[in-house]
């Protein structure tokens, strides 16, 4: 028999029993659908966090009070044993490391915002004029932080849009008077709308000068320090002199923790790349379940059409004709089963994307690939026992059991 005679004997063999066909698409459907979905969230959640970083400048520096004593890092958290509080006069001598382009010193605290008898508990960030700069925050209204806010206290408070959203509605909210706590300040900036960064969500900030803050909280500490490097090829430079500096500042102690946002995207990565695969191991273990089946279906179909099999031997078609007719057959129906599965996960990741537009759920395209051989690759290896078995058929026998 000639290769295109085997593939019409497989194609007619699948399509005279549909019920039996459509059973083992399914079986494989299923396990490429899963590959595709999950592989989709894993990267998915990899590129959604690369963005978020990405979105607060790429040549960022932070400075932690503490030093980590644990050899690693939480970035969510940032855990570090404190020895020296990082203070506002750190954060000024800063300025003179010549690889750092700009910085802003943060302090946090929660208060109380309120005007025109509506109140909110909200996140209160003290900083400088460079914050929105660093963090590569645009304003959607007015102007943020004046430059001289170092030393000085300006009665004046930056919001961002879900909080300026609460507090006025509808109403300008440039000019206007509110209190956050016991303090009375006017609003001179709105922020553009920006969701999370650096595990806050700046839609709900309000933002003070750092003196301000200092004095509502009745702190010198900074919660972090803010700094931008020159460049990226900076960036090992920046954190060396950031490290210099406050270690002459705090009496020879290195005291302080200093992550780079590179660090941070490289551990993030490879920690979701690891999630990614074991997902698609752990889905791809379907896939054996649905060649298990394909196996014991051609085993029932060669039992079915022994007296087929030993017609075509009785006309002369050899051992390994017969077994290329039911290999075939197998991998025809596997090949089915991984293209309807891979129309059904790519639409999976099509509806998660639809319901969460923020999250990136593209599969890899190595996930697919992947997928897709391997559940051909299955299909004609479980293929292999019912062919072997079909092919050692004696005519004679075969023929006997019609």
């Amino acid at each position: 028999m000639r290769a295109r005679d085997i593939l019409a004997f497989a194609r007619d063999a699948a399509g005279g029993s549909p019920l039996r066909t459509a059973l083992m698409m399914v079986a494989m459907a299923i396990g490429v659908a899963a590959v595709v979905v999950l592989t989709a969230l894993g990267d998915g959640a990899r590129r959604y966090v690369v963005d978020q970083f990405s979105s607060i400048g790429s040549n960022l520096v932070i400075v932690l009070p503490g030093r980590s004593q644990t050899g690693g890092l939480s970035p969510a958290s940032a855990i570090t044993t404190t020895t020296r509080d990082l203070t506002v006069a750190d954060a000024r001598a800063l300025q003179r490391a010549t690889a750092v382009r700009r910085l802003a010193p943060i302090i946090v605290g929660l208060s109380d915002a309120s005007t025109g008898g509506r109140l909110r508990e909200t996140t209160v960030v003290g900083t400088t004029s460079e914050f929105v700069a660093v963090r590569r925050l645009p304003l959607a209204q007015g102007r943020f932080l004046p430059d001289d806010e170092w030393s000085r206290s300006s009665s004046v408070i930056v919001l961002g849009s879900e909080l300026k959203r609460e507090l006025f509605g509808a109403q300008p909210a440039l000019g206007q008077w509110m209190r956050l706590g016991e303090r009375r300040l006017r609003v001179i900036g709105v922020l553009a709308p920006a969701g999370q960064g650096l595990n806050m969500n700046t839609d709900q900030l309000a933002i003070v000068p750092v003196v301000l803050a200092q004095a509502m909280f009745n702190s010198n500490t900074l919660f972090r320090i803010l700094v931008e490097a020159r460049s990226r090829e900076a960036i090992p430079a920046a954190k060396a002199q950031v490290i210099q500096i406050l270690k002459q500042r705090h009496d020879g102690e290195a005291d302080v923790t200093v992550i780079t946002q590179d660090a941070v995207l490289a551990t993030f990565d490879r920690v979701l790349t690891a999630l990614t695969a074991g997902v698609a191991g752990i889905a791809a273990i379907s896939l054996a379940v649905a060649g298990i089946l394909v196996m014991n279906v051609m085993l029932v179909s060669v039992t079915q059409r022994s007296a087929e099999v030993g017609l075509l031997k009785a006309l002369g078609a050899s051992a390994r004709t017969i077994r290329a007719a039911f290999l075939t057959e197998a991998a025809l129906l596997s090949l089915a089963g991984a293209v309807l599965g891979y129309g059904v996960g790519h639409f999976g990741a099509f509806v998660i994307r639809q319901l969460y537009p923020v999250f990136p759920a593209w599969p890899p395209t190595w996930a697919v690939l992947a997928a897709l051989a391997t559940a051909l690759v299955t299909g004609i290896l479980f293929g292999v026992l019912p062919a072997q078995r079909a092919a050692a058929l004696d005519p004679v026998a075969a023929l006997g059991r019609r």
